[in-house]
Parts: C-alpha cells; sequence; structure tokens
C-alpha cells in the first residue's frame, strides 16, 4: 500500500512566556525604564517523531494528556507547522479536532453550516447536496436558523461533526470524538466513523477510550512527553502503554499508602492485623492488577495470646462504596484450630473476576461466632483493576462464558 501520511524526524517547539503585561501602559513603562525583560520556557511538544500512515489504514495516537497527540493531528491537517523535519500528506484532509471553530456566533445554524463547510473546500452545489444530511445528522432541524450563539456547547459541537464529516475526505483526522454529545450521539458518531473507515478512507484517531482504539484501529502509536514510546499492532501497542500506567500507578498508590493509611477500625486489641500486601502470581507485592489474572492477599496478624477458633474475614469496596463479597474463613470451611504470636493467612483468588476501577479492602479477625471483633479494620487498604486482556467494560465482575448461536 502507498504511504499517506509521513511523519519524518519531526518535531515541534512552543514558547510559553510568562508574567505578561497585563496593560499597554505596562509595557510602556518597561520599554521607557530599559526593563522590558519577559520570562518564557521552551517546550518541545513533540520531538523526532518518526511514522507512517498507509492509504486505508486507521492508525491510533495513544498516550497520556500532554503526550503530544493533538499536536501531532495539527501537524497533519497543516494548521501548525513542523519547527523541524516533514510532514506529509497526501489528498484532501478533514479534522475532527477544533470543532465548530470556523463558526460565526451571529450567524444562524443554517449559515454557518455553508461558512463551515468553505472553509474546509466544499463548494456551495456540494454544500447544497448535503445540506440535509448534515443537518440530519446533527439532529439540529428545529435549531438551524437560530443563531449559534445560543446553542449549547453540545449543540455547537455536533453541528461541527455533522459538517466535517461530509467534506468525504481522503484524510480524517479525529481528537477525542467521543466527547461530542451524549452517549447516543457519540455511538452514532462512532458507527460513522466505522463507516468512513470501510469506505477506504485513511484514518488517524486520537482518544483516552482505549476500546475505541482496540475496535477501530488497525495500528496505533503511543506517544509519552513528545516522544514515540511504541509502534506496531494496535492490541500490542495499548497492552505495552498499559504496562508502564500500572507501573506508575504502583509507585502513586504505595506513596499514597504510606502517608494516608485509613484508621477506620476497631476491636479489642487481643489479636491485631499488622499489614495487608498484594501479592500477583509470582509473590511479586503489587496494588494494580488486572482483571482475570491471581491475586493473594497476605494478611499478617499478631495475637497477644493464645486464641482458640479465630475467624479471619475481608470484604472487597468499589471506591463508591458498592459492597462486592465479604467471605471469611469459617464460612469457606477453612478452620484455624488457634493462633499466638506472628503469623500470617493468605485470602487467594486464582481468577481476579474485577472489571477496571478502584477498590477498597477491609480485612477482620474475629471469634469463632463472628460476633466479637479482636480488630476490624474498616476500607483500610487499597488496590486497582486495570482491564487487560479481558475487553468487558461495563458492571462490576468479569464472568468467564462463551456464545453459541444456531440457526432454527
Amino acid at each position: 500500500m502507498s504511504v499517506v501520511v509521513e511523519f519524518r524526524e519531526v518535531s515541534k517547539r512552543f514558547t510559553l512566556h510568562h508574567d505578561r503585561p497585563r496593560a499597554l501602559r505596562d509595557v510602556f513603562f518597561h520599554l521607557l525604564h530599559g526593563q522590558w525583560h519577559q520570562p518564557s520556557e521552551t517546550l518541545w511538544a513533540l520531538r523526532d517523531i518518526n511514522f507512517t500512515v498507509e492509504k486505508g489504514t486507521t492508525l491510533g495516537l495513544i498516550g497520556p494528556n500532554g503526550s503530544g497527540k493533538s499536536t501531532a493531528l495539527k501537524l497533519a491537517s497543516g494548521i501548525l507547522e513542523p519547527t523541524e523535519g516533514e510532514v506529509r500528506a497526501e489528498g484532501r484532509v478533514a479534522a475532527l479536532i477544533e470543532l465548530g471553530a470556523g463558526f460565526h456566533p451571529e450567524l444562524t445554524g443554517r449559515e454557518n453550516v455553508y461558512l463551515n463547510g468553505a472553509i474546509l473546500g466544499l463548494s456551495r452545489r456540494e454544500l447544497r447536496r448535503k445540506f440535509d444530511d448534515i443537518v440530519a445528522f446533527s439532529e439540529l432541524e428545529r435549531f438551524i436558523d437560530m443563531p449559534v450563539k445560543h446553542y449549547s456547547s453540545g449543540m455547537y459541537m455536533r453541528l461541527g461533526f455533522a459538517i466535517a464529516i461530509n467534506v468525504d475526505p481522503d484524510i480524517l483526522l479525529t481528537d477525542e470524538v467521543l466527547a461530542v454529545g451524549d452517549k447516543s450521539f457519540q455511538a452514532k458518531c462512532m458507527e460513522r466513523i466505522g463507516q468512513i473507515k470501510r469506505s477506504g478512507v485513511t484514518i488517524l484517531f486520537v482518544s483516552h477510550n482505549l476500546d475505541a482504539v482496540r475496535s477501530l484501529c488497525d495500528k496505533a502509536v503511543w506517544l509519552d512527553r513528545g516522544r514515540v514510546a511504541a509502534r506496531g499492532r494496535s492490541d500490542q501497542v495499548i497492552e505495552a502503554y498499559l504496562a508502564s500506567v500500572a507501573e506508575k500507578e504502583e509507585d502513586r498508590l504505595a506513596v499514597q499508602h504510606t502517608q494516608e493509611r485509613q484508621q477506620d477500625h476497631w476491636g479489642t486489641g487481643e489479636a491485631t492485623i499488622l499489614d495487608v500486601r498484594f501479592l500477583d502470581a509470582s509473590g511479586r507485592e503489587r496494588r494494580v492488577f488486572f482483571s482475570d489474572e491471581p491475586m493473594r492477599a497476605r494478611i499478617r496478624y499478631r495475637a497477644q495470646s493464645r486464641i482458640e477458633k479465630p475467624v479471619f474475614g475481608v470484604a472487597i469496596f468499589r471506591s463508591d462504596g458498592i459492597h462486592i463479597n465479604g467471605p471469611n474463613t469459617r464460612f469457606s470451611g477453612y478452620e484455624i484450630d488457634w493462633i499466638e504470636g506472628e503469623g500470617a493467612i493468605d485470602y487467594v483468588v486464582e481468577s481476579l473476576p474485577l472489571l477496571e476501577g478502584s477498590y477498597d479492602f477491609s480485612v477482620a479477625i474475629y471469634d469463632y461466632e463472628c460476633v466479637h471483633p479482636y480488630d476490624h479494620q474498616h476500607r483500610t487498604y487499597n488496590f486497582l483493576v486495570q482491564r487487560g486482556a479481558v475487553k468487558e467494560s461495563y458492571g462490576l465482575v468479569y464472568l468467564p462464558s462463551h456464545w453459541e448461536h444456531r440457526r432454527l
């Protein structure tokens, strides 16, 4: 396939100015007194970027905020020029970047369709032919003859999106299009982008929604601090990115745990829980896990004297307080004859069924009747779950299952 988008050794530099004078008189004052000095900072949004996009391919750009994704799209669209290197894009380019950027607030929606369409390169004849489709897609029939200054931000962006996708581009650049409108309109936007993809249009797709990138994009580029961290098949690049995010979350949670450990607990103190550590299959301590992988919670305790038939229990809560489960050793049929001094007990989950989110962990030691608390630490510990290989994203838990179909 022929290459239609190419970034060759591309770098983009911005100069950030600080402490700007607030009024024109301040400028003259500084000039007259020879004190004109404006503190500034150089920011390299992109450094030495190299990648290509073949005709008919959908490429996803992923990475954290400030990694250079939107800057790369603006370079591809021609809105920005590179400081160094070369950007090449062949064919008509439509950019879903700053939707409605060319709208005039005093003009009606109808008038702005023609104005914005002309800016995007459509002739008046093309706009007349496409006008009804644009308005129908935007769902703004009742408001099309109202000045857009009275539109909500959602209405404004919907009209801008509807115009841009009717340009019939060779290359479509999209930046967080899933932020447009409500859920139903977002779904319609994704369906339309899917149609455009199937028609053979080349797409550069920026989104924090990794599900959308995984399902829509053939390949992906992961940008981190303005540089290419990885590129290749979208599923492989996404897994590498998620692993990096998990590592950073591990560091953040470790600091948070030592600084802000919650102390909501009660009990008589005859036995106390010293700490809880979350371990992976290799025995390494972690606080970020992936759905469907093993997790072991190791509970260290100290008993001041011999305690007969203690019961250890745990509970998992989602961060919003929803109680997910609450097993204990007695209900599980795992009887402990006695404890004294220090020891540890493991709560083992063979395959973590939780979906992506933040979870709180309670742990307790009770007597055999579960009425006398020796130590109960309520939602004191925390771990995160990321999706990993599990593609499900709705609900609380992942249920291993499969589909069967037969024609009757």
